[in-house]
C-alpha cells in the first residue's frame, strides 16, 4: 500500500529503522548511481569501431589503437619480435571484420577472428589477435569506467610484483636501489667477436663452470633476499641443460626458464622432473591449446604466457585457470612495451596463481604516468580499461624502427645458431 506521499511501509520503515540505515543505504543507492553516470557510454548506447591504426615505435615495438564512433580510443600491442610489419598487414587484413562493430562483446571478437582464419594460430595472427584483444578490453573498460581487472572479478591482490634484467653487476646494484627486489639474467656464455654469446651443442667441463661461476657471483652480489630467475633461452642442448642446472642448483633460482628448445615438451619434463628447482616456458608458446600440453606432461610448473603472443587478456586468464589447476604459477613474459606490461598487471590483479611479471619498461617516455616500483611492486592503476595514457609529445622522437633478430653464426666453423 501507498502512503499519501507516495511512500510504501516498506520505504517508511527502510528510511527510519536503526536510527539511519535507510540513509545509509539510500547514500549508497546514490553512489552507485554516481558511479553509473561517470561511465562514458551507457550499456545500451551506440559504440561502434571506426579505425584501427598501427604505429612501429622504437625500440622494436608495435602499438595498435582501435578507435570509436565515442571518441574512446583502446591500446593494445599486438607485435611478434622482428616481424613488426607483418605484424601491421595482419590487422589491416582483420581490420574489415572490427569497423562497425560494437567492441564490448571482446570474447565474440575473439572467437571469429581466431577461428574465421581457418588456418588458426601461429605467431603472426595469434600476436596480432592478442593486441587486438588488449585494446577491446581497454575499450570497454573505459566505456564502463572501470580498471579491466574489475571486468574480471575483481582484485585478487592489491599489488603486483615485477623483475628487472640482470644485464651487468652494475645495473643490478642500480636496480635494487630503484626498488627491484628480483632478477633474470642467462648463462654465461663464450663471447664472440662481435660481442654476441654462443653456446656448443655440447660444452666443455671449462665452460660449463665458468657459466655457474658467473651465477654464484650474481647470488653474492644480490644477497640471498632476492630473487634471480635464469633464461636459458631455448638454445641449450638438454644434456648440457642438465648439468648446468645441477651446477647452479645450490644457488637456488628462482626457476630455469626454456632449459631446452621450448617446444621439446617430452624432454622438459624429463629434465624438470631431475631438479628441485622450478621450470618455467611459455614465451613462445601459444594459446590454451598450445599449453595443454606442457601441463599434462609436467613439463613446467610455472606458465610464461606472453599477453603480445598467447591470445591476450582473454587467453591468458583462461591459461590462468588451467594452470590453477595443475598447481602452476602464471609469471607473464614481457620484453615489450609498456602497453603489455599494462595488460600483464591487469591480468596479475585479477588471477590467484600470479607470480611475478617482467619488464623492461616501466613506461618513462612513453606513458603520461609511468609506472612506478616501490618495494619491487607496481600498484594497480585505478583508472579505466588498462589503466594507462600514452604521451605522445614525448613519443614524438620514438616513432619507427627497422629492428630486426640477431643473426648468430657459430664462432669456429660459421653454421647457424639460436640466439
Amino acid at each position: 500500500m501507498k502512503s499519501e506521499k507516495g511512500m510504501s511501509r516498506r520505504d517508511v520503515a527502510l528510511s527510519t529503522a536503526s536510527g539511519g540505515l535507510g540513509l545509509a543505504a539510500f547514500q549508497s543507492a546514490a553512489q552507485g548511481q554516481e558511479t553509473r553516470r561517470e561511465a562514458p557510454i551507457g550499456p545500451k548506447d551506440a559504440l561502434k569501431i571506426t579505425k584501427l591504426e598501427t604505429f612501429l615505435v622504437k625500440p622494436r615495438w608495435l602499438f595498435l589503437k582501435i578507435h570509436t564512433n565515442a571518441g574512446i580510443t583502446g591500446l593494445g600491442e599486438p607485435i611478434t619480435e622482428g616481424r613488426a610489419l607483418t605484424c601491421a598487414t595482419a590487422i589491416k587484413e582483420i581490420e574489415p571484420y572490427l569497423v562497425g562493430k560494437d567492441p564490448r562483446p571482446v570474447m565474440h571478437h575473439w572467437q571469429a577472428i581466431y577461428r574465421h582464419a581457418f588456418y588458426r594460430g601461429g605467431p603472426i595472427l595469434t600476436s596480432a589477435l592478442s593486441g587486438i584483444d588488449m585494446a577491446l578490453w581497454d575499450i570497454k573498460g573505459k566505456a564502463l569506467g572501470v580498471p579491466v581487472y574489475e571486468l574480471l572479478g575483481g582484485p585478487t591482490r592489491n599489488k603486483v610484483r615485477v623483475y628487472s634484467h640482470a644485464r651487468t653487476l652494475d645495473t643490478v646494484r642500480a636496480d635494487i636501489k630503484r626498488g627491484f627486489t628480483a632478477f633474470k639474467t642467462g648463462p654465461a656464455k663464450r663471447t664472440g667477436s662481435d660481442g654476441r654469446s654462443y653456446a656448443r651443442y655440447v660444452e666443455t667441463p671449462k665452460q660449463v663452470q665458468y657459466a655457474v661461476e658467473r651465477f654464484a657471483e650474481l647470488r653474492k652480489v644480490v644477497g640471498d633476499d632476492i630473487d634471480i630467475g635464469i633464461d636459458f633461452h631455448g638454445a641449450i642442448s638438454p644434456a648440457t641443460a642438465k648439468l648446468l642446472i645441477k651446477g647452479i642448483e645450490p644457488y637456488n633460482p628462482m626457476f630455469v626458464e626454456e632449459p631446452c628448445q621450448c617446444q621439446n615438451h617430452d624432454v622438459m619434463a624429463e629434465i624438470a622432473k631431475g631438479t628441485h628447482l622450478p621450470i618455467a616456458t611459455g614465451e613462445r608458446v601459444f594459446t590454451k591449446w598450445g599449453f595443454r600440453e606442457v601441463l599434462e606432461k609436467g613439463a613446467a610448473t610455472i606458465l610464461q604466457p606472453d599477453m603480445c603472443h598467447a591470445g591476450g587478456i582473454s587467453e591468458v586468464r583462461l591459461i590462468a585457470g588451467m594452470a590453477e589447476a595443475y598447481y602452476a604459477s602464471i609469471a607473464p613474459h614481457n620484453p615489450l612495451g609498456p602497453i603489455s606490461l599494462a595488460a600483464g598487471v591487469q591480468l596479475a590483479a585479477s588471477i590467484p596463481n600470479f607470480l611475478i611479471q617482467e619488464q623492461v619498461s616501466l613506461g618513462e617516455g612513453y606513458l603520461k604516468q609511468p609506472f612506478q616500483v616501490k618495494g619491487g611492486y607496481l600498484d594497480l592503476p585505478p583508472a579505466p580499461g588498462l589503466g594507462i595514457e600514452l604521451d605522445e609529445n614525448e613519443m614524438a622522437d620514438k616513432m619507427g624502427h627497422d629492428w630486426r633478430n640477431p643473426e648468430t653464426y657459430d664462432l669456429e666453423d660459421g653454421s647457424v645458431v639460436d640466439w
